[in-house]
């Protein structure tokens, strides 16, 4: 659980052995570095989002979604408002998305940040390895860039420009 003074929580998933997928986890990595000193930012990268973070997102003022897309052009780098899943969204036991998880925070906690932002970088290859492709090796400084641009607008109450 994170503590309630989290003005900033960053959730990053991903696969390390699985190439381009772990781009979450590295950038949670770069992040943690980045922010260390700052006691208001909170990172936590698993392999997939679960049920159990929609506490830790209710908990928090802000939060920033990281992970691959299988959907964008290698490389890519997308920032994206994030809306609760509509409805009651049939839940998955071990994996869930950014919607259904803030909507399971509204729904077990009533409460959810303020803003929500996805941060994607698209996946070239997914293939067994550690080694990230080209176009995501290349895309790197631009996602870090991004990251910490985010981060600090959520900080300062700035909405993030998508």
């Amino acid at each position: 659980m994170i503590p309630s003074r989290t003005r900033c929580l960053i959730l990053a998933c991903g696969n390390t052995l699985r190439g381009d997928d772990g781009i979450g986890p590295w950038l949670a990595h770069w992040a943690k570095k980045r922010f260390s000193a700052n006691p208001a930012v909170t990172i936590i990268s698993r392999q997939q989002w679960t049920p159990e973070l929609a506490e830790d997102i209710a908990r928090a003022q802000a939060v920033l979604f990281v992970d691959s897309s299988a959907a964008s052009e290698p490389g890519a780098i997308q920032l994206v408002p994030v809306a609760p899943a509509a409805g009651h969204p049939a839940l998955a036991t071990h994996h869930v998305d950014a919607p259904q998880l803030l909507a399971l925070a509204h729904e077990l906690y009533g409460s959810w940040p303020r803003a929500v932002f996805l941060l994607t970088t698209g996946a070239g290859a997914t293939n067994l390895g550690e080694e990230f492709s080209e176009p995501v090796k290349r895309a790197l400084p631009a996602a870090c860039a991004l990251l910490e641009t985010t981060v600090r607008n959520l900080l300062t109450g700035n909405t993030p420009r998508p």
